[in-house]
């Protein structure tokens, strides 16, 4: 990582234009491209990023369809060269401006670098940029495969929303009790497979010639309650009743985990705030310094402006006009 920082330092301050460089230091660049100030700069950059996303979303879709494909062919590839520049010059400038992260004390600009890099949006990004590159490297690589990997550009989102993160962060929260109702679910899965198997297996071998085979009806009955193939006997009709009913139940006890699981993590995360507004505002009154702790915060957890005047007011019997 050493040569990676001396090359990024290298280049953006040895060939930039003075004066290019006092308008963009690493530390503003930072600022604008992670959200830790949510100024005019900030919200512009934001919009465009989500912009170029979803048009390049739309563009994979609209360009899956042969007609259209045959039609716009050289609009889409320009529109994917120019999405690659973008997306290449994101990725570089995130990478260099992550070095501001954290001073010389704390790790320096190797850690804040390393740290972007191996993360889950820093793998994304770099993702976002290799579809284009890939093409030289492995010729003739199956267009389907290129336009799969374009299309994982959407997760680029998660940056400006934190709802695929949290959905992690739940089922990692109550992965016991989520491991738990996956292995009931199995089980389901295996016992309703073989029930079926001995109950229709002779009259319908299509659909039930093994339990392997009777697993496709299984995960079908127990996930949507309702397939394509039918129970020719009594008795499988009893088992098919059997295991929509198990399914229903299974698909409330997941959604109960994640749910309680959310509700909990965003508990937690105002909890975690409020401790850091209440240490802030132990002498009375908030510095600039904790003002822009809490800012940051407040932009991490979502914790709207209404809610932080709220959580003011139970401590000082006050409100806060401006953060």
């Amino acid at each position: 990582m050493g040569l990676l920082d001396f090359a990024l330092e290298l280049v953006f301050n040895k060939f930039c234009v003075t004066r290019l460089k006092r308008m963009i230091s690493k530390q503003r660049i930072y600022e604008i491209l992670d959200g830790a100030v949510r100024d005019r700069a900030s919200r512009i950059c934001e919009l465009t990023i989500i912009t170029v996303v979803v048009v390049n979303v739309f563009a994979v879709i609209l360009d899956s369809v042969p007609e259209i494909h045959s039609q716009y062919k050289e609009f889409f590839h320009n529109l994917e060269l120019l999405s690659v520049i973008f997306f290449t010059t994101e990725y570089v400038l995130r990478v260099w401006s992550y070095g501001a992260k954290y001073d010389s004390e704390n790790g320096g600009p190797s850690k804040g670098r390393k740290e972007y890099i191996f993360s889950f949006y820093g793998l994304i990004d770099f993702v976002a940029t290799m579809p284009y590159y890939l093409q030289f490297f492995i010729p003739g690589m199956d267009l389907r495969v290129l336009r799969v990997l374009r299309m994982l550009r959407i997760l680029k989102l998660t940056h400006y929303n934190s709802a695929l993160q949290d959905l992690f962060g739940a089922v990692i929260a109550e992965r016991r009790a989520f491991g738990s109702a996956v292995f009931l679910l199995a089980i389901s899965t295996i016992v309703s497979a073989s029930l079926m198997y001995f109950a229709e297996g002779d009259l319908q071998p299509e659909y039930f010639s093994s339990i392997p085979q009777s697993m496709y009806w299984a995960v079908i009955t127990i996930t949507s309650g309702y397939g394509n193939i039918e129970p020719l006997t009594d008795t499988g009709w009893m088992i098919s009743s059997l295991t929509g009913f198990l399914g229903v139940c299974m698909a409330a006890i997941l959604t109960g985990i994640v749910a309680s699981s959310f509700s909990n993590q965003s508990a937690r995360k105002r909890a975690a705030f409020e401790a850091q507004l209440k240490l802030a505002l132990v002498d009375g009154e908030i510095s600039d310094s904790e003002k822009t702790t809490l800012k940051r915060l407040q932009i991490k957890y979502r914790i709207s402006d209404d809610e932080l005047n709220e959580m003011v007011a139970n401590f000082t019997n006050g409100k806060m006009t401006e953060l």
